[in-house]
């Protein structure tokens, strides 16, 4: 019998609870309702469709809003700008304010409303006095302002903190160094400035640390090696200056460290002994002010596959250990003031994809042992004390490589024939800054795949071979400063080009064919400076509607200024003095808004200078050595 009454009254609470549960969820609490509601209010727009949904008292059911089952209280806001389904992935966007009403939802434990791109206010102050139980806080991706609330540091359950790419400023509050739980702080791309608070060394659950594009200054915190559990730490691209602390060796469990970009300075602290920071897999520390050695211990970063030390004031010669780091596929070590040899070990780097030295003091020959880099596609070696004289010939030979940069290395003779047939196309081929003489070769047109072609600063003399116009990848061309003559012609039959310099030679001819075809051209960049070009400008060089930078100067141009120029939307710098230019400028030029460089000194113009911007901006030395010339900025008109 009083198992029966047991059962009973199992049955009857279950239908009770189930009762409750149902009338709990159908009407909401009047304070999420009043949250909710008034969060809404804010928003004026919403491509997601998803607020529109939002009617009637069972705030449970809308959209995005998860409830305690038990309590009915909301405990989920989940409305990110990316929206993902089986089928499509959407980029919503919501304007309008992030209203302060949201901190009535007491009893919430996720708010996402990451990636709205249009939400903008500021964080609500007292979010840590009022939502006490929140675990994830996503307000990353907004046009949010304001400070990081001192009251956030109360948010003593919050696991994750994301607050990314807005515009917050102030600095950051130390009260941060409260949240024991926390396992992820994103604060990057922000505004925020002052010092990194030494209470942030107090986060030991913390595993993502990320505080880059910001304008924080100060130290690196002494501390900062007693977050044992992080893996990924970030503090790239800010103002930070002083030495790296010593203990961030402890970091154990460390795998990616960026430091680069900021004024940092002192010697390379790690590893201080072997078998420290063995997961460190990638490491960025360039741009910034360090001096000394590579530590010699550098060699037992084992996990390293990325590293860069470039541009720092790092010296003395690199430490053979460096080829033991079996996982290396990238080595940046430009910018430095590296000497002596490199040494032979680098040709144990079985798996190297990139090395770059340039900028270096560092010494020929180069070892042989450099031929067993099979899988080298990137070799920069530019700008060193290598004195070559000629290219060893295992560099062609190499099976991936496709990237060759060896300007600055005394390098004479003709342009290598080695070059000809390589394993891998070559992409990338800079040899400018050398003693190379002869002439462009023929063949060079067979290296279809190039993208960059970089000859310039040798003693070349020929003509440009009328082959290159096969090198229809080609996006960046520099010739300049070297003795080459006849047509210009053929190098605008390259459609893909966005980059060209061809000034200091002695080119005569072929202006009229700088515009190839009916099509709008690419070219960003383009300067013929200093050359003997004759004849007139062809109308159709208005169809250069991405130019940037157009510098014709000291040529022997003659005629009237095509009024197609001021079709030239993009252009910000504009170079025709030293030529024969006659006639009047334009009224047309008064339509290059965005010109902030011009000068057309020295030509045979004559009449009033349009008025009006931009050129009534510019100084009279624009207009200077033209007699014709008149009004603003020059004397009136009679």
């Amino acid at each position: 019998m009083a198992f029966n009454c047991y059962w009973v009254v199992v049955i009857l609470t279950v239908i009770t609870l189930g009762k409750g549960q149902s009338g709990l969820t159908e009407t909401c609490n009047p304070d999420d309702l009043e949250a909710l509601t008034s969060f809404k209010s804010g928003i004026s727009s919403d491509t997601s469709g998803r607020l529109e949904k939002w009617v009637g008292p069972s705030c449970c059911k809308w959209e995005g809003i998860v409830c305690d089952n038990v309590t009915g209280r909301v405990i989920e806001l989940n409305l990110p700008g990316f929206i993902s389904t089986e089928s499509f992935l959407f980029q919503s966007q919501m304007n309008g304010l992030l209203s302060p009403s949201i901190t009535l939802l007491s009893s919430l434990q996720v708010l996402d409303l990451g990636g709205l791109i249009g939400l903008s206010g500021s964080i609500p102050t007292s979010i840590g006095l009022r939502l006490s139980s929140l675990r994830k806080l996503y307000l990353y991706g907004n046009n949010l302002t304001g400070q990081v609330p001192e009251s956030t540091g109360k948010l003593s359950e919050l696991e994750e903190l994301a607050l990314h790419e807005n515009r917050l400023s102030g600095s950051l509050p130390s009260s941060l160094g409260s949240l024991i739980n926390l396992k992820r702080l994103h604060l990057y791309s922000n505004t925020i400035s002052g010092v990194i608070p030494d209470e942030f060394s107090n986060l030991t659950s913390l595993v993502y640390l990320d505080l880059h594009d910001n304008s924080l200054s100060g130290n690196v915190p002494e501390r900062i090696g007693d977050l044992q559990a992080l893996k990924e730490l970030d503090l790239s691209n800010n103002l930070l200056s002083g030495k790296i602390p010593s203990s961030v060796s402890n970091l154990s469990f460390i795998s990616v460290m960026y430091l680069d970009q900021n004024s940092l300075e002192g010697p390379i602290p790690f590893p201080s002994t072997s078998g420290q920071m063995p997961l460190l897999g990638f490491l960025r520390l360039q741009n910034n002010r360090l001096s000394g050695k590579i530590p010699t211990k550098f060699g037992n970063l084992a996990s390293l596959q990325r590293v860069s030390l470039a541009n720092n004031k790092l010296e003395g010669e690199i430490p053979s250990s460096l080829g033991n780091l079996s996982s290396l596929t990238e080595l940046y070590l430009g910018g430095n003031r590296f000497s002596g040899r490199i040494p032979d070990s680098i040709g144990h780097l079985s798996h190297l994809i990139l090395l770059s030295l340039s900028h270096n003091l560092i010494e020929g020959p180069l070892p042989l042992q450099m031929s067993a880099l099979q899988n080298i596609q990137t070799l920069d070696l530019s700008f060193n004390s290598l004195n070559l004289f000629s290219m060893p010939k295992w560099i062609s030979e190499l099976p991936s490589l496709s990237r060759i940069y060896l300007a600055g290395s005394r390098i004479e003779g003709k342009i290598p024939e080695i070059l000809k047939t390589t394993p891998s196309p070559i992409q990338e081929l800079d040899l400018s800054e050398n003693s190379l003489t002869g002439s462009i070769p023929n063949w060079l047109g067979s290296l279809t795949q190039l993208y960059l072609l970089n000859l310039s600063r040798n003693s070349l003399e020929s003509e440009i071979p009328d082959s290159i116009s096969n090198l229809q990848q080609l996006g960046v061309l520099d010739l300049h400063s070297n003795n080459l003559n006849g047509s210009i012609s053929r190098v605008f039959q390259i459609s893909s080009l966005t980059y060209v310099d061809l000034s200091n030679n002695s080119f005569s001819s072929g202006i009229e064919g700088i515009v190839h075809g009916g099509e709008e051209s690419g070219i960003q960049f383009l300067n013929l400076s200093n050359n003997v070009l004759k004849g007139k400008l062809p109308s159709t060089i208005g169809r250069f509607k991405s130019m940037q930078s157009l510098d014709l100067s000291s040529n022997e141009l003659g005629f009237e200024l095509p009024e197609a120029l001021a079709n030239l939307s993009s252009l910000h710098t504009l170079k025709l003095q030293k030529n024969r230019f006659s006639g009047e400028i334009p009224d047309e030029f008064l339509k290059m808004r965005k010109l902030k460089e011009l000068d057309l000194s020295n030509n045979l113009l004559v009449g009033e200078i349009p008025n009006g911007k931009p050129l009534s901006d510019f100084p009279a030395s624009s207009y200077s050595g033209n007699k014709g010339l008149c009004g603003k900025p020059l004397m009136p008109c009679n």
